[in-house]
């Protein structure tokens, strides 16, 4: 989640290598944990300002 459409492209990188990479080390360690194979579906959504949203930030698990 990030709050500015120009956030989106660093947290993808360039030809979505960032994005893979994280993807690909959350797949290994969920798969080792899990015993099993993992498919993981990554996004990065644009929502306006939800670091200032206690809604969001609960949802998120940074509020109580």
């Amino acid at each position: 989640m990030v709050e500015r459409e120009t956030q989106k492209g660093i947290i993808i990188g360039h030809k979505g290598t960032a994005i893979k990479r994280v993807g690909a080390e959350a797949r290994i360690d969920l798969e080792r944990f899990f015993g099993k194979k993992i498919f993981i579906e990554l996004y990065v959504k644009v929502n306006k300002d939800w670091r200032s949203n206690s809604n969001q930030l609960k949802r998120f698990g940074y509020k109580d």
